[in-house]
C-alpha cells in the first residue's frame, strides 16, 4: 500500500477575494479536508468579532485549538486546506509552525484581486446572508491595512491566483 505525501494548503487575500471559493475547489480536486475560520469563529464567538482586536483574540484560541488537530491529520496522511487568513507575517509564522511539526508539502496561495472587485463581491455576499462573516466596508478597509504579501525570504511555495 502506498501513501500518499500530504499537502497544506493556505490562503493568502483580502476579505471577498475567493479565498473560501479556492478552498472548496482545493478540496474537491485534492481529496483533503477543509477547515474553515470563518465558520468556526462564528460558531464559537457569535457577534463578538466586531473589530481588528476581537478577531485577533478569538482567531488566538481558535488556532491554538486546533493547530494539534492540523498537524495529527498532516502527521496521518491527510491533506489539509486550511481556509485560514494567511494575510500577515505572523499568521503565516503560525502556519509555517504547523509546518514545521510535519514532513507535510504545502501551497501558498496567493489571490490578488483588487479592492473594488472585492467590495463588490463583498456587498453582493453580505446581501446574500449566507456567509458566516459578514464584514462590513469599514472592516475591509481596516482589515486590509494589515495586508502584507508573502515574500520570498518566507520560503513559501506560492501558487499565484488573479
Amino acid at each position: 500500500m502506498s501513501q500518499t505525501h500530504p499537502v497544506l494548503h493556505m490562503l493568502c487575500g483580502k476579505i471577498a477575494s475567493g479565498k473560501s471559493t479556492l478552498a472548496r475547489r482545493l478540496k474537491r480536486q485534492g481529496s483533503a479536508v477543509l477547515i474553515g475560520e470563518d465558520a468556526w469563529l462564528a460558531t464559537l464567538y457569535p457577534g463578538e468579532i466586531n473589530s481588528g482586536a476581537d478577531y485577533l483574540r478569538c482567531t488566538g484560541k481558535l488556532r491554538a485549538a486546533i493547530a494539534p488537530h492540523i498537524i495529527e491529520l498532516l502527521g496521518s496522511g491527510v491533506s489539509v486546506v486550511l481556509d485560514f487568513s494567511a494575510n500577515t507575517v505572523q499568521q503565516r509564522e503560525w502556519m509555517r509552525s504547523l509546518l514545521d511539526n510535519t514532513s507535510a508539502a504545502h501551497q501558498l496561495h496567493v489571490l490578488d484581486v483588487p479592492d473594488d472587485i472585492c467590495l463588490a463581491r463583498l456587498r453582493a455576499r453580505n446581501a446574500e446572508g449566507d456567509h458566516p462573516f459578514a464584514a462590513s466596508e469599514e472592516q475591509f478597509h481596516q482589515f486590509s491595512k494589515h495586508f502584507a504579501p508573502p515574500t520570498p525570504q518566507e520560503g513559501f511555495n506560492i501558487v499565484m491566483h488573479g
